[in-house]
C-alpha cells in the first residue's frame, strides 16, 4: 500500500509539472502580437492537396484558391488522388487543378506528400501550402500568407475555422475546440517566440525547410505532428498567422468524432515514442522549442494518467462507502459542465461563431472536452495503425468559396 501511495504521489508530481508548464506558457497570451506588415506579393506558392475519394467538396478548394486576391502567376494548385474510387481525380482536373498521381502503395496522406514534394521540390516554387480536400480559403489567405514569408517565417500555420458550425452539434464544437486552442496555445505561442501546434490542414513551409529535412519523410498517421517535431528538431519555428484563415468541413456525428480523434491521440503517442529522445539528439540550435514539442508529445501520455487516477480515486471512495468523496467528484462535475457552458459561450463569440443556432453546440461542449481524457487511455493501451477516410458531404459552397463546382459527366 505504501508503494502504491508513493507511485500515485510521484504520479501526480509529474502532471503538475505539465499543468504549471502549459498555463505559465498560456499567460502570454495577454501580451500584443506583432502582426506581420501587409507586403507586395512576391511568394510563389504551390498549394498541395492529398485527396481520397473528395469528389464531392473538391471543386470548393480549388476554386477558392484559383479566385485568391494574388497574382495567377504567383500561385497553382496540385491535388494529389490516392486510394480514389471515385471520380476526385476528374472532379479536380475540370474545376482547374494540376493533376500529381502516386507510383507504388499509399498508406497514408503522409506517403502522398512525399511523392508529391518530391516533385514539386524540383519546380522554382518559394513556399508549398498544404490543405485537406473539405476546405476552402478566404480570399486573401495567400496574401497573408505572403506577408509572413516576406517577413522571415519558414513554417506558418493558419487560423482554422469550422465551415459548418450550425449543421450540428458536433460540428460546432470542433470550431469552438479550435478557438480555444488559438488563445490557449498558438497566441501565446506567438508572443513568447515558440512554436504554433501544426496540424494536417492550414499550413505553409519554404522550400529551404524541405531541402534542409531532405524532403517529406513522415512514417506515423500522425504526419503533421511528425513534421512539426522534425521541425522542432532542426531548429525551424511554426508561426502563427491568425489573419489567414481557411474552415474546415467538420464532422457532425459524434461516434465518427471519436473515431478521428481517437487517430489523432494514437498518432501524437506514436510520433512521441518515435521522436521524443531523437529531438535532444546532438545540437540542434533552439532548444526552447524542442522542451515545448517534448511536452505536446508527452501531453496525451499525461491526459491518460490523468484519467486513471481520477478514475482510481472515484473507485476508492466508492470501495470504501466514503459518501463525501462521491459527493464532492458529483458537485466537481455539475460545476464543470456550468464552467464548460459558459466557456463554450465566450469561444463562440470570440470565434465570429455567434451565439445563433450554438445552443446545442454551447449544452455538448463539456461532453466534446471531456471524452478527450477517454480517447487518451485507450489510445494508450490501442494503438490506431490505419488510417481510415471520413466520407464528406460538401457544403454547397462556403464563406470563402460561394459556389460548388459541378463536372460535366461526372456524378
Amino acid at each position: 500500500m505504501e508503494c502504491m501511495d508513493t507511485l500515485f504521489f510521484i504520479l501526480s508530481l509529474c502532471l503538475k509539472v505539465f499543468t504549471v508548464y502549459f498555463a505559465a506558457v498560456a499567460l502570454f497570451a495577454l501580451r500584443r502580437r506583432k502582426q506581420y506588415p501587409r507586403t507586395a506579393p512576391k511568394t510563389r506558392f504551390a498549394v498541395v492537396v492529398a485527396a481520397r475519394n473528395e469528389e464531392a467538396v473538391i471543386g470548393d478548394l480549388v476554386y477558392s484558391v484559383l479566385n485568391q486576391d494574388y497574382p495567377p502567376e504567383l500561385r497553382d494548385v496540385y491535388v494529389v488522388p490516392n486510394n480514389c474510387t471515385d471520380f476526385t481525380e476528374a472532379a479536380a482536373a475540370a474545376s482547374g487543378a494540376g493533376i500529381i498521381r502516386c507510383l507504388g502503395k499509399v498508406a497514408g496522406k503522409g506517403d502522398a506528400l512525399h511523392q508529391a514534394f518530391a516533385q514539386l521540390l524540383r519546380k522554382d516554387y518559394d513556399a508549398f501550402v498544404v490543405f485537406d480536400a473539405d476546405n476552402t480559403l478566404a480570399p486573401d489567405y495567400l496574401s497573408r500568407m505572403n506577408d509572413a514569408f516576406a517577413a522571415g517565417a519558414m513554417v506558418c500555420k493558419s487560423r482554422t475555422k469550422a465551415a459548418n458550425p450550425t449543421a450540428g452539434c458536433v460540428a460546432g464544437c470542433y470550431g469552438l475546440y479550435n478557438t480555444c486552442f488559438d488563445l490557449i496555445w498558438n497566441r501565446p505561442r506567438a508572443a513568447c517566440g515558440l512554436s504554433a501546434k501544426l496540424i494536417g490542414t492550414g499550413f505553409a513551409v519554404h522550400r529551404s525547410v524541405l531541402e534542409a529535412l531532405g524532403g517529406w519523410n513522415t512514417s506515423t498517421i500522425a504526419e503533421d505532428a511528425e513534421f512539426a517535431a522534425q521541425c522542432a528538431g532542426a531548429g525551424y519555428r511554426v508561426s502563427w498567422v491568425p489573419e489567414a484563415v481557411n474552415y474546415d468541413e467538420e464532422p457532425t456525428d459524434f461516434l465518427l468524432s471519436l473515431r478521428q480523434r481517437k487517430r489523432w491521440c494514437s498518432g501524437i503517442m506514436q510520433v512521441a515514442k518515435q521522436k521524443t529522445v531523437r529531438l535532444w539528439q546532438g545540437s540542434a540550435p533552439e532548444p526552447m522549442l524542442r522542451w515545448d514539442m517534448t511536452m505536446f508529445l508527452l501531453a496525451p501520455f499525461a491526459q491518460a494518467v490523468s484519467a486513471l487516477l481520477m478514475v482510481c480515486g472515484l473507485a476508492s471512495g466508492a470501495a470504501t462507502g466514503d459518501l463525501a468523496v462521491l459527493a464532492l467528484s458529483l458537485c466537481g462535475v455539475g460545476l464543470y459542465a456550468l464552467c464548460g457552458m459558459a466557456l463554450a459561450a465566450v469561444l463562440a463569440l470570440l470565434g465570429g461563431y455567434g451565439l445563433r443556432g450554438m445552443a446545442g453546440t454551447i449544452v455538448l461542449f463539456p461532453v466534446f472536452m471531456a471524452s478527450w481524457m477517454p480517447l487518451q487511455v485507450i489510445s494508450l493501451f490501442r494503438d490506431t495503425k490505419n488510417w481510415k477516410a471520413i466520407a464528406h458531404q460538401g457544403r454547397g459552397g462556403s464563406a470563402a468559396s460561394g459556389r460548388l463546382v459541378s463536372v460535366p459527366g461526372v456524378r
